[in-house]
């Protein structure tokens, strides 16, 4: 049934590829052949990326390499590189186009609401999502007087329910967030 699957699939990609100009436009004066554009979908492109070309986009624009991004935002919001690395080594293993199954996205994984009251427009832009999420974190930590476990938790439970429970609260996915996070910066395998 797979080859069957495979076979309309190439088919299918085939005639779209004939019926499109020989380079597609995918950012600002860049142009990548189409074979490239399939090739990158495949290779890149997470299985739960609601935008395939968005990941061949940021892989086009970025390389992978966030770094620029995290220590402008480091210095701009005085939080250290590699908390924000550990963040969203465990947020997103540093994919843009990730979306988890309760809606977070990009990134540092900010939920939609969290992303528009941050000022993020496009939460899979990695300028626009690093700096709503570091944004974010140093609110945390500003709320919670500098105490990075509790800012972390807020960060993934939410600051309500730290204020409810009067510290990290006993959510096991939490909790382990936490000691993940944590983990990272002791044995600085962040990044």
């Amino acid at each position: 049934m797979s080859n069957v699957l495979n076979n309309i699939l190439q088919q299918k990609l085939m005639e779209i590829q004939g019926q499109l100009p020989a380079f597609v436009k995918l950012v600002k004066d860049e142009s990548v052949p189409f074979s490239e554009v399939l090739t990158s979908e495949v290779d890149y492109a997470s299985i739960d990326s609601p935008d395939a070309i968005g990941s061949v986009k940021e892989k086009l624009n970025y390389n992978g390499n966030f770094d620029e991004i995290i220590e402008l935002n480091a210095k701009k919001y005085n939080i250290s590189s590699s908390i924000i690395k550990s963040v969203i080594k465990a947020e997103s293993n540093f994919n843009p186009t990730v979306v988890s199954s309760a809606g977070a996205m990009g990134l540092m994984q900010l939920m939609p609401a969290t992303a528009k009251s941050l000022g993020v427009d496009d939460a899979f832009d990695p300028v626009q999502n690093i700096e709503g999420g570091v944004k974010f974190l140093k609110d945390m930590l500003q709320k919670f007087g500098g105490n990075l476990e509790l800012a972390l938790a807020a960060y993934n439970a939410g600051p309500g329910n730290v204020v409810k429970y009067g510290g990290i609260p006993p959510f096991k996915e939490t909790q382990n967030y936490v000691k993940k996070i944590m983990g990272f910066l002791s044995n600085k395998t962040f990044g």
